[in-house]
């Protein structure tokens, strides 16, 4: 290392990752001048210490402060913070920003006072790559200040005397690839988790009644690409419970007793579960009962010691043992860590460097009441007892094993826990360095009417490691003498029956074991997950330790598995993790895998919101629907578009209509609306609405489910609006406020704003004036005498004849229906609608139960100012030709233009209007 600079002390500012690790270094390194000397900065909480201190032979004036972890925050940029400030798919490529968040400025006014008056800066932050990358953070603030600061990095994962003293002198370079890799990872979780959040939660928050959350309103639905693919190994293994149907078996067993004790023989099959074959085999046994041993193996059997320990083997030995959460594990680790007494718990790596002193560790340890004799046994040449501690293939390059650092007999303020974890530590690595456990198996093999069985015991000759690791037991039972040839009639013989079980519910053990193995997260966020499945209320876990999903959990797994796509699988992270890998040695840029990672993710957002009605399905499995109005849960998201009109008001999704509206027929079964905006559609934004009709109310070659815009641009919307209004059966006009009706039912007044009154709104938009749909009629070649199918149904807008077609739909099969032979027309007319509509003589009704002298009377009065006909009740359905308009569905229209009397259009697109 040079550290360059001329003569007189160098002032370097070395900064910690916490407050407490700042005062352990301080510590530890003014020992030698003599102590040091305290002062405030500018937070409270991050002191300053001062003292002299030498670095290769060179004077220096030491000042130690600290940051209290990320001192940085990566954000959206303002305009797109707010959760209905735009379309959620937009998050994928919005602006991010680092920067200092407000209750950190203390902080940062530190590090640039200070740093102003430094030639170096050293830092002391934690030696994995989310330390790297709090490092690269500090930089900036301290470089920002000064950017003459010479920068090294001290590499430490222990805060004890020799570390401490070891990393000072030998500074290096930080490590930039470390920090890009975080850097990739913040960015793409925070593009995806905001994004799959924000729409999750408005889509379902409102729309349903959460029992599982106490039905709080400010509930966040969150989605997180580590976190739910979490939940998923939970909900799959729960789905397996549910779907495991028990199977009776049968199964033979024998014992036999002599004078040096019983032997318990197993059958070889296992078992049956064809009852009648295992009685069979049962009767042979029965018949001739006499056992030949067959064969007797006797050999030496050796348990190995468990690999030095790594964090996920620390969380899960400690969830085994002593039933802690892994969150809670973490905590008491780092509690250990930062007093000294253990090194770096997050750690990958299960094998020690070559250069470690392992007897020094283990030295330390031999004053110890419970296990300092095994730790002495340990250094014993004559006992044989030491073995180097094996290699398990995993090193993270940057801390050793979690082992212990500081010799403890229980510290007078540590719990229950922090012995029991610094217990766990020490064993964990004084049986590491041992030899195995040695035992002597022995196995018996009989054979019983041409039926095999055997019997298997173990006596343990040196117990070894299992003499201090007193977590693992290797028992067994000791066999009577058997050779080979030697007959017996066995003392029992029995049909046993029995039940196939389902798996068990994930125990946290074995949930952190599905993370690690598929890649899931870091050795340390790994219980960070798990405990954001627990606080968002997805899962729950009992005294056991055991995983079971709520329903809220089990509905948003069931919801995107029907999607088909597997958002909720490990395999998307687990490549995202590799990427990451990637990025962190260099193979990958961090600009790569950003493109790369979001790319694929947006593709499967915009999938999984394509087909959120599975979502709706799966929440609807488990909770009802929520009676709060819609306007007053959402009023932001249910904004659709500017008035057209004022271009001032909003047009929202209403419930009860007002002075100006847009009717939206009642074949729909439900309107929602997105976050989605029409890049067409002016004044904007104008937000597209997710329409679901009634499949009985429309032609069979269009889909139920329709994302459209409300602004004009969307031609399929119109002619759905269009069928489906026509479609709509026994349904009167509903006024809408200030508007008035006549005794008989006839609104007077009618304004342009309305696109059509023969029908009930499933809902509205108000304050709209610019009318959506563009009305089409069909016409049928039925005359009065037509009675019957008989008649030729004609496409009024190719003027051709139609087809007749039956209909394989599941509402509709075997009905048939008119259809145009233009495959481009959507000319569509039920067969047994258009004979209903067809005048059957006075006092005669059609499908609708009006009466055909209703139908029959004059149209002349409809005239511009429009009548009583097709404005209020239905009036006639011909026109002067003598020609009857039918809907989509075979029915009758019935009424004209009120501007220019036209009855095949209405007046919101008369050619005439506003002249």
């Amino acid at each position: 290392m040079h550290h360059g600079g001329g003569g007189g002390a160098i002032r370097v500012l070395n900064v910690a990752e916490k407050p407490s690790v700042a005062k352990s270094v301080a510590e530890i390194l003014s020992r030698p001048s003599g102590g040091m000397r305290s002062r405030e900065g500018r937070s409270r909480y991050n002191r300053v210490f001062e003292f002299d201190y030498s670095i290769g032979g060179r004077a220096c004036h030491m000042l130690v402060t600290s940051v209290t972890g990320h001192l940085m925050e990566l954000e959206f940029d303002d305009r797109f913070r707010r959760w209905h400030s735009c379309d959620p798919a937009d998050l994928f490529h919005a602006p991010v920003r680092k920067s200092v968040p407000q209750d950190k400025q203390d902080i940062k006014r530190t590090l640039e006072e200070e740093a102003r008056k430094c030639q170096w800066l050293v830092l002391w932050l934690d030696c994995d790559r989310e330390g790297e990358n709090i490092a690269y953070e500090v930089i900036d603030i301290c470089a920002g200040a000064n950017s003459r600061l010479n920068i090294w990095r001290a590499r430490f994962s222990a805060l004890i005397d020799r570390e401490i003293h070891e990393a000072v002198q030998h500074l290096d370079r930080p490590n930039k690839l470390f920090a890009d890799a975080v850097d990739a990872r913040q960015e793409i979780d925070l593009r995806i988790g905001a994004s799959f959040t924000r729409f999750q939660t408005m889509l379902l928050k409102d729309a349903f009644v959460l029992d599982d959350t106490g039905d709080d309103r400010n509930i966040i639905l969150s989605y997180g690409p580590c976190q739910f693919p979490t939940l998923g190994f939970i909900v799959e293994r729960f789905w397996e419970i549910q779907a495991h149907e028990p199977e009776e078996f049968w199964t033979i067993n024998c014992s036999h007793t002599s004078d040096e004790g019983t032997a318990s023989f197993g059958w070889i099959r296992g078992h049956l579960f064809d009852y009648s074959s295992a009685v069979v085999i049962y009767e042979m046994c029965v018949e001739e009962p006499m056992a030949t041993v067959q064969n007797v193996r006797n050999q030496e059997k050796l348990k190995y010691p468990p690999y030095p320990l790594s964090t996920i083997e620390l969380q899960k030995r400690a969830s085994r043992y002593f039933r802690m959460s892994s969150e809670h594990t973490m905590k008491v680790a780092e509690e250990l860590y930062q007093a000294g007494f253990i090194s770096y718990p997050r750690t990958e790596t299960d094998n020690f460097s070559p250069n470690t002193d392992l007897h020094s560790i283990v030295h330390e340890q031999v004053a110890h009441p419970n296990w300092g004799t095994y730790a002495q046994r340990l250094l014993d040449p004559e006992a044989r007892l030491w073995r180097n501690p094996s290699n398990g293939g995993h090193d993270d390059k940057a801390h050793p094993p979690i082992h212990p650092t500081k010799f403890s007999a229980g510290e007078t303020n540590w719990t229950d826990n922090h012995k029991k974890l610094y217990e766990l530590v020490v064993r964990h690595f004084l049986a590491c360095c041992s030899q195995p456990a040695v035992g002597a198996e022995t196995t018996v093999e009989i054979d019983i009417a041409g039926e095999q069985f055997n019997a298997s015991g173990r006596v343990v000759l040196a117990k070894n490691y299992l003499d201090v690791y007193r977590f693992d037991s290797w028992g067994g039972t000791l066999l009577p003498t058997y050779i080979i040839g030697q007959q017996f009639v066995p003392t029992t013989l029995t049909l046993d029956s029995g039940m196939t079980r389902p798996p068990p519910l994930l125990a946290e053990a074995d949930l952190l074991g599905c993370m690690d193995k598929a890649g899931i997260g870091t050795d340390a966020t790994m219980h960070d997950h798990i405990k954001k499945l627990l606080d968002r209320c997805y899962a729950t876990k009992d005294a056991n330790t055991r995983f079971s999903p709520t329903n809220l959990g089990e509905a948003l797994v069931m919801g995107y598995d029907e999607m088909g796509y597997e958002l909720w699988k490990p395999y998307l992270r687990s490549m995202m993790e590799a990427d990451m890998k990637s990025v962190s040695i260099g193979t990958k840029s961090k600009s790569e895998v950003l493109e790369n990672c979001l790319q694929q993710m947006k593709a499967c957002f915009l999938d999984a919101r394509a087909n959120k009605v599975k979502l709706f399905d799966a929440m609807g499995t488990f909770f009802a629907r929520s009676s709060r109005p819609v306007n007053e849960t959402q009023n932001s998201i249910e904004t659709v578009r500017p008035c057209a009109a004022c271009n001032e008001s909003e047009m929202f999704l209403k419930q009860r209509p007002c002075r100006n509206v847009v009717w939206l027929p009642r074949s729909l079964s439900g309107a929602a609306v997105t976050d989605q905006v029409c890049p067409t559609c002016a004044p904007g934004p104008v937000y597209k609405i997710q329409f679901k009709f009634r499949r009985r109310d429309i032609p069979p070659n269009f889909d139920v489910d329709h994302l459209g815009c409300i602004g004009g641009c969307d031609d399929i919307l119109k002619e759905l609006m269009e069928l489906s209004r026509f479609g709509s059966h026994s349904q009167t006009a509903t006024p809408a406020r200030n508007q008035s009706q006549t005794a008989s039912g006839v609104r007077q007044g009618s304004s342009r704003q309305d696109l059509h009154t023969s029908f009930h709104p499933a809902v509205q938009f108000t304050n709209g004036q610019t009318p959506v749909v563009n009305p089409q009629g069909f016409r049928s070649t039925h005359t009065q005498s037509s009675g019957n199918a008989s008649g030729q149904v004609q496409c009024t807008s190719c003027r051709e004849p139609c087809v007749l077609r039956t209909a394989n739909t599941e509402a509709n099969r075997g009905r048939k229906f008119y259809k145009c032979q233009n495959l481009a027309c959507g000319f569509f007319a039920w067969e047994d609608d258009v004979e209903n509509s067809a005048p059957r003589g006075r006092g005669g009704r059609g499908r609708g139960g009006r009466s055909s002298s209703r139908q029959s009377s004059a149209s002349a009065s409809a005239g511009r100012r429009g009548g009583t006909q097709g404005r209020g009740r239905r009036g006639r359905g011909r026109n002067a030709d003598g020609m009857m308009f039918v809907a989509a569905t075979g029915e009758p229209v019935y009424g004209s233009c009120f501007i220019c009397g036209d009855p095949t259009h209405f007046a919101n697109v008369c050619p005439n209007l506003g002249r």
